[in-house]
Order: C-alpha cells, then sequence, then structure tokens
C-alpha cells in the first residue's frame, strides 16, 4: 500500500471534518455489508487519510484513500 504525503492529508482533512454527513458512492470490500447510497457521519481522517465514518447502520468502517468513495451530504442531498 502506498500511502498519500502530508498535503494530501491535510487537504482530506480539510475535506471531511468530524461530523460531515456523507453517503457511500463505491468501495472495494467484498466482506461489507454498506452499499452505495448508505449514510454516516465522519468521525476523523487518520495518518494514512482514511475516512472513519460511523455509518447510520451500525457499521464503523474507514473509506481507504484512493479506493473507496464517498460524498459530502448536504440538506440530505448529495452535493
Amino acid at each position: 500500500m502506498v500511502f498519500p504525503q502530508k498535503e494530501i492529508v491535510e487537504a482530506i482533512r480539510a475535506r471531511y471534518p468530524a461530523g460531515t454527513r456523507v453517503a457511500l458512492v463505491s468501495m472495494i470490500d467484498p466482506y461489507s455489508r454498506l452499499k452505495p447510497g448508505d449514510r454516516g457521519t465522519v468521525s476523523h481522517v487518520d495518518d494514512t487519510g482514511t475516512v472513519f465514518v460511523d455509518w447510520d447502520c451500525g457499521s464503523g468502517l474507514g473509506m481507504v484513500y484512493s479506493e473507496d468513495r464517498i460524498r459530502i451530504l448536504e440538506g440530505g442531498e448529495f452535493l
């Protein structure tokens, strides 16, 4: 696994601060029960750029930089 540069991690943190509401677009995890459209709240971004989300369904799975995709929700709608 190649880790993103510090500047990229900081940009991810700025885009997805704790409390940001997001929806899953896609992910590469055949074992997860999450599906596109599932919603959750960002808890934090770690030093590898993984965005950890407290999913409304109860999962706490993180979204891996350059592998998984999420969208920011505003007023319950996709941006």
